[in-house]
């Protein structure tokens, strides 16, 4: 079985096992106690936290110990938000933060505070400029991913932060996808990250916060690490993840050539491969070790199982998945197809042996999943479910070229109360039945349709005209092939 969600999560590092297993027996004591057994459990804490602190590039009483990356974001944000209250209450992040600061930021506006949004470009990157565009004299915190954990886009932090620095506005950068790999970029103000994304323990989260940020810890608080993260401290996990943390640093430089070298020939040949796919986020500015791709009239669960059957352990973006309903965000703020989303993220330590044999069984495995959901043979003379003859339609779009020529005919799509891929399977199906110039009006109320039938378009080259309701207008442009 091959590993290749390596941004999920990773299996303990055989340094953080040695760590673990000698701070079991010598760091069990509660590190607040003056006794013998106490005080060595705040030794190994004390050296964890200067080995943490080294790695971000702070100062070990900047740098607090929480129990999840998640924890440390929600409370970094949370206690900078409160901290700053007399500024403001705007949270300015990017629309391609992780989940939880989504959340944290949701939290914000329940309870009265204002979020303002930054959206991306294609790749999934910012523009500082525009992010600087973003903050006013009311914003009280920045957040901003090093690096996204979808798409692998690294973000441009060192200029975000110079735009953040001169409105005032302190920067909580989430680095918790690149930390692994270098130090973070000049100019944030907190930082988070989490341990399990390197090969720590699980339940072991950092936060940092820089000297002279204003931060009022949220509540309960308690006496633990500096009040900032109550409870009891994990000191064996902290110092297994601290050690390993030090571990994959000294190994990155060579580790992360390596693996950048083999996904940049999943990402040469998966489209080659298989036809109809599309290569996601940005193709320099990256991680080393991942790459997201996403297919064509493809379930996206069905395409994981079918990997998982044959030995390969990836993840997925899109919203065909049980556990949601809904595109990823990170996609959707992007454009780019959702169904059929396939995230490779090499582990330290995989072959080339393995990468090869993921390239010859990927198409075999989207072919089986496309025959399967009725999408082995598109373009073909059948009409498709659903279609009926309906008269043209003026489009109103200026972002469509008008045709030479008053469209002949046109068709509609019944799809509503279809699931993804099936509304762009069928829209697939008929397109090729109206004349160049003709419009194919797809009805589908499934969520994923708004983002799938305008990234069809943009793969396949035809021209989407509009959205109304759960009304899709697309007209064809030339032939599909």
């Amino acid at each position: 079985m091959s590993y290749f969600d390596a941004a999920s999560s990773l299996p303990l590092h055989p340094v953080a096992q040695q760590a673990l297993l000698a701070a079991l027996d010598e760091g069990w004591a509660d590190p607040a106690r003056p006794h013998r057994e106490g005080r060595r459990a705040r030794m190994l804490l004390d050296a964890a936290r200067e080995t943490a602190a080294e790695a971000v590039g702070c100062r070990p009483d900047e740098l607090w110990f929480t129990s999840s990356g998640t924890r440390a974001l929600h409370t970094g944000i949370a206690g900078a938000l409160a901290g700053r209250r007399r500024v403001g209450r705007q949270l300015v992040l990017s629309a391609v933060e992780h989940s939880a600061v989504l959340h944290a930021a949701a939290a914000h506006e329940r309870a009265g505070g204002s979020v303002c949004e930054v959206g991306v470009d294609r790749t999934g990157r910012v523009n500082a400029r525009e992010y600087g565009e973003a903050l006013d004299p009311g914003s009280a915190l920045a957040c901003l991913q090093s690096a996204n954990h979808e798409v692998g886009t690294v973000q441009p932090v060192t200029e975000t932060a110079a735009v953040c620095a001169e409105a005032g506005v302190p920067l909580l950068v989430d680095a918790a996808q690149s930390l692994p790999w270098e130090a973070p970029p000049e100019g944030w103000s907190l930082l988070t990250a989490s341990a399990h994304k390197w090969g720590g323990p699980s339940g072991v989260g950092l936060l940092a916060v820089r000297k002279g940020v204003r931060f009022a810890a949220p509540e309960p608080a308690d006496e633990r690490e500096s009040g900032r993260a109550p409870g009891f401290e994990n000191v064996p996990a902290i110092v297994a993840a601290a050690a390993s943390l030090r571990a994959v640093r000294a190994e990155a430089g060579a580790e992360a050539a390596r693996l950048r070298a083999l996904v940049d020939r999943i990402r040469e040949r998966v489209p080659e491969l298989v036809p109809d796919t599309e290569v996601v986020g940005d193709p320099v500015r990256r991680l080393p070790h991942l790459v997201t791709f996403s297919c064509l009239y493809v379930d996206g669960e069905a395409v994981l199982q079918a990997l998982d059957a044959a030995g390969f352990s990836v993840s997925s973006g899109s919203s065909c998945t049980s556990s949601t309903l809904t595109p990823s965000h990170v996609l959707r703020a992007m454009g780019v197809l959702s169904e059929g989303n396939v995230r490779v993220s090499l582990p330290p330590g995989v072959d080339e042996a393995e990468v090869n044999r993921f390239l010859s069984a990927l198409p075999g495995v989207v072919d089986g999943v496309r025959a399967h959901v009725g999408a082995a043979s598109l373009g073909s003379s059948a009409p498709a479910a659903g279609a009926s003859s309906a008269p043209a339609e003026p489009t109103g779009s200026p972002a469509a070229p008008e045709p030479a020529e008053p469209a002949a005919s046109a068709l509609t799509v019944d799809a509503l109360g279809k699931k993804c891929p099936v509304p762009v399977i069928e829209l697939a199906k008929v397109i090729e039945r109206v004349p160049v110039g003709g419009v194919v009006t797809v009805l589908a109320d499934d969520v994923a349709a708004r983002l799938d039938i305008p990234a069809w378009c943009e793969m396949t080259g035809h021209a989407f005209v509009d959205a109304s309701g759960d009304a899709f207008r697309v007209r064809r442009v030339a032939a599909s092939g």
